[in-house]
């Protein structure tokens, strides 16, 4: 059904594309989007996830430089049963993160330093397995096929306002030019919104299961949320088709307009989380973990239940330092 979903999602934006190049350039115009967008897309499959990161100057992190943060994505893909996940750190006051790669064997997530200084082990371990949960659902593939995408889409409408009043490139004139300016991409932003905006609640859900407690994601949420509205993610900014890889909108330090956010209403999200409290109260509790607990801290309200992670680490090593 994924791959099924992948497909009928690259056929529609290469045909998005392909329209495109048709109000830009006419036949002529529509048969060379096709063959970019036949690259494009073959590209995207292999090399996405490098993209990204190299996008976000995403770090490469192991047990030697960063031992709590991998450690605990360690053991959330042995709780969830996947391959162990590349692990990357980004240099962002923004607390973020997000998960990419083709499939689970090729997967990376990254966590901003934002995220390891500004939450709880707790609340990271629920992000991170919020993370996995969309490698586990291999969602990681659709969603950064589609940023590439729909990056490219509006990159190419931009081009309509230089060759949209020449009739001998474009059939349908100034019209057709405003089509492929405004439609295109807002149609191309649409697909985004509704692939992003179900998947994150599905993430959510299976991220409070592999982590054991969906108090920590809803927290979690709310701390990025309300960090996403403070401080400004720039490399998002700079490739806003890239917001709906994160697990809150990273472009909310511009005031995003919540109508067309990537992403559901955090207050929602929160809401279905806190909902679960109770189904998760009447299953055993979780295995205990092998990570590394961090250094003994003060407690957080928001987070005083035993942990298999560890307490509020505002003693940490490496990067949570």
């Amino acid at each position: 059904m994924n791959v099924m979903r992948t497909g009928m999602l690259l056929a529609f934006m290469t045909a998005l594309f392909m329209g495109v190049g048709f109000l830009i350039g006419g036949t002529a115009g529509m048969m060379i989007a096709l063959v970019v967008a036949t690259g494009m897309n073959l590209f995207s499959y292999w090399n996405s996830d490098k993209m990204v990161l190299r996008m976000y100057n995403a770090v490469e992190v192991d047990q030697n430089n960063a031992p709590e943060y991998y450690g605990i994505v360690r053991d959330l893909a042995a709780r969830a049963g996947l391959p162990m996940p590349r692990v990357y750190l980004i240099e962002n006051d923004q607390p973020n993160a997000f998960a990419t790669g083709r499939n689970p064997q090729n997967a990376a997530v990254a966590a901003s330093t934002g995220l390891l200084h500004r939450l709880s082990p707790n609340e990271v371990a629920a992000v991170m397995a919020h993370e996995l949960a969309h490698v586990e659902h291999r969602d990681t593939l659709t969603m950064t096929v589609t940023a590439t995408l729909a990056g490219a889409i509006s990159m190419l409408g931009n081009f309509a306002m230089f060759f949209g009043g020449n009739r001998n490139n474009n059939p349908l004139g100034m019209i057709g030019a405003l089509v492929a300016m405004i439609v295109a991409p807002f149609a191309a932003m649409i697909v985004q919104m509704a692939i992003s905006r179900t998947r994150e609640y599905s993430a959510d859900r299976r991220g409070a299961e592999i982590c054991g407690n969906p108090l920590w994601l809803a927290s979690a949420l709310n701390k990025i949320a309300r960090g996403a509205k403070q401080i400004v993610n720039e490399e998002a900014e700079r490739n806003p088709a890239s917001a709906s890889l994160f697990i809150i909108n990273p472009l909310s330090g511009q005031g995003a307009d919540n109508l067309f956010s990537t992403h559901p209403s955090t207050e929602n999200r929160i809401a279905a989380l806190e909902a679960m409290v109770d189904e998760f109260r009447q299953r055993p509790a979780p295995e205990q973990s092998t990570a590394t607990p961090a250094a003994p801290a003060q407690e957080e309200p928001e987070n005083d239940e035993p942990s298999p992670w560890g307490r509020d680490g505002s003693s940490r090593k490496g990067p949570w330092a």
